[in-house]
């Protein structure tokens, strides 16, 4: 299956499944402007997986589908380990056709496996699945250079290979690029998404010492106590943000771009997608770039989250 074109910007809707992480609760009537503002600025590569609120966002996302001719959205959806049924035949088969139908759809432009855990046998038992023609392009989420390149063995020796990967990345969290998984990326045509570009908005100008993460979410327990931390680099932020005349949550969306990735921006809001489709424009200079790496680097916190690892 030949990919479409590609936005230079993916939308997340994570926080679309509720699942405690953002905090607070999103509903299909208060999402969908989000959605239709998105594929009016022609943001129509949409990342979910059925572990954001065990298919709560996937359920939301199909909804929204349905108005939209389906050559129009490219869909990226994940096979969780954690949520593998342990009676099923081909328990990744069974989860995407779990998806699928929760979607509405009958193939996913991106198909990933979410992390590493029990590597390589799910590399392995998406191979049926991937040769049935129900997936655009397989991806690697959450996985060391290493266990990308055992994966890349695996689905070579079938004649496929690796389309994507997705790791976190950002400002504050370099680990895919010092590891060497970008270069990899460049060197076989892969194209690495970045998630948590924004550390979940700890990095989008909306928050500081003064103004912390409302309490009762996962991310103010992980992110208020480093927001002392990260004043410098915010500061620089709003500074690089008004040379180019936008906000600074467009900045690490821009820095993430000229790196060559493919940044996945979390949205819940109209004001989100607007700021997405905006960045996509910015061009940030050399020096800029390297400023702001400086200021990550020395800020010198530690953003791996439960679920993932330092790529080394």
């Amino acid at each position: 299956m030949e990919l479409k074109a590609m936005p230079k910007i993916a939308l997340g809707a994570w926080a679309w499944g509720n699942d405690g992480t953002f905090g607070g609760t999103h509903t299909a009537e208060s999402l969908r402007p989000v959605f239709d503002t998105a594929m009016q600025a022609g943001l129509n590569l949409w990342d979910t997986a059925y572990a954001y609120g065990m298919g709560a966002s996937e359920k939301v996302l199909g909804e929204f589908l349905k108005d939209y001719p389906r050559d129009s959205i490219l869909i990226s959806d994940k096979f969780t380990p954690q949520c593998a049924d342990p009676s099923a035949d081909n328990a990744v088969i069974a989860l995407y056709e779990t998806s699928a139908k929760l979607l509405g759809t009958d193939y996913m432009d991106f198909y990933w496996i979410h992390n590493p855990m029990d590597a390589p046998k799910w590399t392995e038992k998406l191979i049926p699945l991937a040769k049935s023609g129900k997936i655009g392009a397989i991806g690697l989420s959450n996985h060391s250079l290493a266990e990308i390149k055992e994966a890349a063995a695996i689905l070579e020796a079938e004649g496929l290979h690796i389309s994507a990967i997705q790791n976190h990345f950002s400002l504050l969290n370099r680990s895919s690029e010092t590891s060497g998984i970008l270069d990899y990326c460049k060197e076989h045509g892969i194209t690495f998404f970045a998630y948590m570009v924004l550390e979940q908005g700890a990095l989008s100008g909306k928050y500081d010492t003064q103004h912390p993460f409302p309490e009762g979410s996962d991310r103010a327990k992980v992110y208020n106590p480093m927001l002392p931390q990260l004043e410098q680099l915010n500061a620089a932020l709003r500074e690089t943000a008004e040379r180019h005349n936008v906000s600074p949550a467009q900045i690490p969306v821009a820095w993430a771009i000229a790196k060559g990735t493919l940044p996945i921006i979390g949205v819940t809001q109209v004001s989100q997608v607007e700021d997405a489709a905006k960045a996509a424009a910015v061009e940030l200079s050399a020096e800029e770039i390297t400023a702001l790496e400086q200021l990550g680097d020395q800020a010198g916190v530690n953003v791996i989250r439960y679920w993932e690892k330092e790529m080394k």
